[in-house]
């Protein structure tokens, strides 16, 4: 479903709010698939929230940007953003499944994003080849698991050309927003011998429907490891519960969390935004309460395009003690942290 009087008529907006979506759906891009309609129970639950349009997204908040992370700032040619030394990003194209209405890219995304042309993508492997120090290429959008399984396999197979890319990432929303399209052939498309590995984005655990689980471990069963990212985003996970299901629901998936992001602060997100400190609070009461291999970093990209920096709770504290998961302090037993005149002698 791709506009406010097909959202009416599947009841999920009500009919008197569709002048009000239809006036969002003028400006950003809306789809809402099958897959993420059965999971809607109503239009403010954490599924129907992270997809479903809301007259709000055209407000813009003082402190909100058109380009959050700096993008266009980083981006030596069309489709490529180098942020950091050792990888660069490598966006075909700017379709996705869905649509999420706190995208940090929402002003580029949507039906009609096309794709990288056959020269705009030869120029960037010509980039990559001329810069030995990226050794990471990381696949994103849009969603690059929309594409064809033929021009997927033709990217990666290009990337696994470059002698010095040793890794590529990929990264999507797929699996679990349409999980019937990841099928046999487009995982093959995935096959290389480099390291590759593949990146779900998810918010809650209901997202992790046997479908989507089907979907993965047809990626899985080619030995690609598969790592999860989420955004804290209020009233979808801004709580130790919905986290908690969500980081037990990826690991039973076997999905490893990886990131927990800061939401960016794009266009007409506020609805959305959780404070740091508020998050903060929320990852500390999960200690000890999940395993580690639960436990993702909690990271915050520094608006207008400086870089990712965690933002996990602090468990040391002054005076050479540490706090516990309860946040207890005992003596921190580490004779490097003790002050100079209080260390043995020879």
């Amino acid at each position: 479903m791709r506009t406010s009087r097909a959202l009416t008529e599947a009841g999920l907006i009500p009919a008197a709010a569709e002048a009000g979506i239809a006036a969002v759906e003028q400006r950003y891009a809306v789809a809402v698939t099958p897959a993420m309609q059965a999971l809607i129970e109503r239009a403010d639950d954490p599924i129907g929230r992270q997809f479903l349009p809301d007259p709000a997204e055209l407000a813009t908040a003082p402190h909100e940007r058109l380009d959050p992370i700096g993008d266009d700032a980083k981006s030596p040619l069309k489709g490529v953003v180098h942020r950091y030394a050792d990888r660069a990003l490598l966006k075909p194209l700017l379709v996705c499944p869905v649509y999420c209405r706190f995208c940090f890219r929402r002003e580029h995304v949507g039906p009609d994003g096309g794709l990288l042309t056959e020269a705009e993508l030869d120029a960037a492997y010509a980039w990559f080849a001329a810069h030995p120090a990226i050794r990471e290429v990381i696949l994103t959008g849009g969603d690059p698991l929309m594409l064809s399984p033929r021009r997927l396999a033709a990217i990666v197979a290009r990337l696994s050309a470059i002698p010095h890319v040793e890794t590529i990432r990929v990264h999507t929303r797929l699996p679990v927003a349409d999980p019937d399209r990841l099928t046999e052939a487009l995982a093959a498309a995935l096959e290389t011998d480099r390291a590759m590995w593949l990146v779900v984005h998810a918010n809650h655990a209901r997202e992790f429907t046997p479908a989507a689980r089907a979907a993965l471990r047809r990626v899985q069963a080619r030995a690609i490891p598969v790592l999860g990212q989420s955004v804290l985003l209020r009233g979808v996970n801004d709580t130790p519960a919905a986290l908690e299901a969500l980081f037990r629901a990826m690991l039973a998936a076997r999905v490893k969390p990886y990131y927990l992001h800061q939401l960016d602060p794009a266009p007409g997100t506020a609805r959305f935004h959780v404070p740091v400190e508020q998050g903060r609070a929320l990852l500390r009461a999960l200690r000890g309460r999940v395993t580690g291999l639960a436990w993702p970093t909690y990271v915050l990209d520094i608006p207008g395009g400086f870089g990712k920096v965690p933002l996990g709770p602090d468990y040391l504290l002054e005076g050479g003690a540490v706090a516990d998961p309860t946040g207890t302090p005992h003596a921190l037993a580490d004779p490097a942290s003790a002050a100079p005149d209080t260390l043995p002698r020879r």
